[in-house]
């Protein structure tokens, strides 16, 4: 009888891609809840100081999955400098700090579909167990949260701003098919705009919060009195 039940229910093998991609999921689960509490109770500093770290955080690790990526076939460093028009730019824009945030916002949403093609176009070259696969999944997640961030930021500095449905330099457009050698330049501008783009947005929330907090701290102060 045992035996029979254990033929009915036979043991199930997990990856660590999978378990990696399940610990992320449950991870972002609970930053998705606690989000809205958060953003009402952080002070500005706290705000910019958390996602600071977060994209520093982000920004070492995609320096290694760049050169993870760029390490396998015979992929050339000369490859990642090409000019591919549906990869966005990862240059901040505005003039003021409002506008400066909402383009990090921005950008951040944007080169989520992007991480999530090239995760996909891996996957079907990339056994389970890839690092390559991990880290892929790992930069799509944090960027989402870092996104969030940015957008509770955003809110709470300029709350009488509203926020664009979509990105501030356009809809994003991924290319339907490629062939081997196209997905695999593609992959290498992506991974290589989004670590230039973490670059500017850990200069952009240190300017913003010399810029901002102090100011907020100030006219909290002079209220008080």
């Amino acid at each position: 009888m045992s035996g029979h039940v254990k033929n009915m229910y036979p043991q199930l093998s997990i990856s660590q891609a999978a378990r990696t991609l399940l610990s992320l999921l449950l991870v972002a689960a609970i930053d998705s809840m606690n989000a809205g509490i958060a953003c009402r109770n952080q002070q500005c500093e706290s705000h910019i100081q958390r996602s600071s770290k977060l994209t520093r955080l982000i920004h070492m690790e995609s320096v290694d999955l760049l050169k993870i990526y760029a390490s396998q076939g015979d992929l050339s460093e000369l490859f990642c400098q090409m000019p591919i028009n549906i990869v966005p730019n990862p240059n901040i824009s505005g003039l003021d700090p409002s506008e400066r945030m909402l383009s990090i916002y921005s950008h951040c949403k944007a080169f989520l579909p992007h991480l999530k093609r090239v995760t996909e176009q891996q996957r079907d070259l990339q056994p389970p167990s890839s690092p390559l696969l991990n880290n892929l999944t790992t930069a799509q997640y944090r960027t989402s949260g870092l996104a969030n961030q940015i957008k509770c930021i955003y809110q709470t500095l300029f709350p009488n701003l509203p926020i664009p449905l979509e990105p501030v330099d356009g809809p994003t457009s991924i290319h339907p098919s490629q062939n081997v050698f196209q997905q695999k330049v593609y992959g290498c501008v992506v991974l290589k705009n989004f670590k230039e783009l973490l670059s500017q947005i850990r200069h952009e929330l240190r300017t913003i919060k010399n810029q901002m907090c102090k100011s907020r701290t100030f006219a909290y102060t002079n209220a008080l009195f």
